[in-house]
């Protein structure tokens, strides 16, 4: 089984920055995308930032030229690096794993999610 455990999140002032990461544990054979989403108050899931196993990389319009994804393959982990936060950057931030375990089975997990709250 594999296991998602998310951190860095917390409260940060309007421009200020934050990284969260997202470390896969478990029987692991290959991860291959990673995404961030987050959900706020009365609204939908909404995605972030993805990064495929071959690099493409794609970001939400409202986060494009302030939040940058990275991975670390060798951890199996994934980053996201926030700058320049907004209030309306305030959410519940989700990691999102697509790979194949040790039995070559798919698995589509989630982290727990960790909130993100910009606010002076």
């Amino acid at each position: 089984q594999v296991h998602l455990v998310e951190s860095g999140g917390g409260l940060v002032q309007p421009g200020g920055s934050l990284r969260l990461s997202c470390a896969a544990s478990g029987s692991i054979f290959m991860l291959n995308h990673m995404g961030w989403y987050r959900q706020a108050p009365g609204k939908e899931r909404e995605v972030v930032a993805t990064i495929t196993s071959g690099q493409n990389i794609n970001y939400g319009d409202s986060v494009k030229g302030r939040f940058t994804i990275s991975r670390d393959n060798a951890k199996n982990t994934v980053y996201l690096q926030m700058n320049s936060l907004k209030p309306e950057d305030t959410a519940v931030y989700y990691c999102n794993f697509l790979g194949n375990d040790s039995s070559r089975v798919v698995f589509d997990n989630w982290g727990q999610g960790t909130q993100v709250t910009g606010s002076s």
